[in-house]
């Protein structure tokens, strides 16, 4: 028998969670909620995979916002 994993973000890659919260809240939301130039100032989602894998403060809060509006 498996043992399921209690961490919402088990199997999801950071693409799969940036592109999923662009989907809900768009660019615009997404960079008031979380104020980084990358959500901000012509927004991709591969300048913004690019910082966030080397900024882990950036990174967290993504997470974060991830897990408290696409998790429940």
């Amino acid at each position: 028998m498996q043992q399921q994993s209690k961490d919402p973000l088990h199997g999801k890659t950071l693409e799969m969670i940036l592109n999923e919260l662009v989907e809900r809240f768009g660019w615009g939301e997404l960079g008031a909620r979380i104020r980084i130039n990358c959500f901000n100032d012509n927004p991709t989602v591969s300048s913004s995979l690019k910082f966030l894998r080397k900024t882990p403060w950036a990174r967290k809060k993504v997470e974060d916002l991830y897990i408290d509006h696409c998790t429940r």
